[in-house]
């Protein structure tokens, strides 16, 4: 279901829910006023067909946007063949199980660059989405992959390699971590950057990009590295209003996932500061 409008909600189960379990954490979603909740496989896919139906019917009822973060253990440039089959089978089964769900989204960790060049590593992670795609087409699984754009600069997934995979492969769209795009060079973090970004989107992707869109939203500290750790949003620099600001100023459509300490409190900072522009 494509959001028709910007709905917010948590990285998993709100801290606030009694049981730590997906259907309590959508009704809890729901009871905040939130919209949205992204599924964390991120230990692994531990779901059954059978739990995801629950899921789905409980999602339909309680009217929850749902999206999957697959499993941290991915590295689409492992130069071993096991651990790159065994990453593929994980995002595969992330993509099963989610749609199951009613998940459309399934963000993704895509590689490491480790000591090979950004377009050796760029020609290994698009080689192996495309496959991914292919199977996901043939199993007739609904799901669009979404490489996420990360904090550390070992990491692949700057903005431009997010999107040039989404232009390239069908099937794939980008997540846009705004935190992390911020945290990676320590820029990206005005109104005119967010602006920016935004553009280059809709340049790669059209409109239809900006309709489209699975973010994640944190506070965040870092260094010349990159990305050290989640921060609330009033204890970190990120310059959340105005990133806000931007996506109204361009009509965005779609999830915006907050990933802080307190992300059912934050969530709902943002989606108060939103409504108030």
């Amino acid at each position: 279901m494509l959001s028709e409008k910007l709905i917010f909600g948590t990285a998993g189960v709100p801290k606030s829910t009694k049981a730590s379990n997906s259907i309590a954490g959508i009704e809890r979603v729901r009871e905040l006023g939130l919209g949205c909740m992204e599924l964390e496989f991120v230990q692994g896919v531990r779901m059954s067909e059978k739990g995801a139906a629950n899921v789905l019917e409980i999602a339909r009822k309680e009217n929850i946007a749902l999206s999957v973060h697959a499993p941290y253990y991915i590295n689409l440039n492992s130069p071993e063949e096991e651990k790159l089959k065994a990453s593929m089978e994980r995002i595969y089964q992330s993509a099963r199980i989610g749609s199951l769900c009613g998940a459309e989204s399934i963000v993704l960790h895509a590689a490491f660059y480790q000591k090979n060049s950004k377009e050796t590593v760029y020609e290994n992670v698009s080689k192996a989405l495309q496959e991914l795609t292919g199977q996901l087409r043939d199993e007739d699984i609904h799901a669009v992959l979404r490489p996420e754009t990360m904090g550390k600069t070992t990491q692949f997934g700057t903005l431009e390699e997010v999107l040039s995979l989404s232009e390239e492969i069908e099937g794939v769209m980008p997540c846009l971590d705004f935190s992390h795009m911020h945290a990676r060079e320590g820029k990206e973090n005005s109104y005119p950057e967010f602006m920016s970004i935004l553009s280059k989107v809709e340049n790669s992707l059209g409109k239809q990009g900006l309709e489209n869109m699975h973010m994640h939203v944190s506070g965040i500290e870092y260094d010349r590295n990159g990305e050290k750790r989640h921060l609330t949003l009033e204890e970190s620099d990120f310059n959340y209003p105005e990133l806000l600001r931007a996506l109204k100023e361009f009509g965005v459509k779609g999830l915006v996932i907050c990933e802080s300490p307190i992300m059912e409190e934050d969530a709902l900072l943002l989606k108060k500061t939103y409504m108030e522009l």
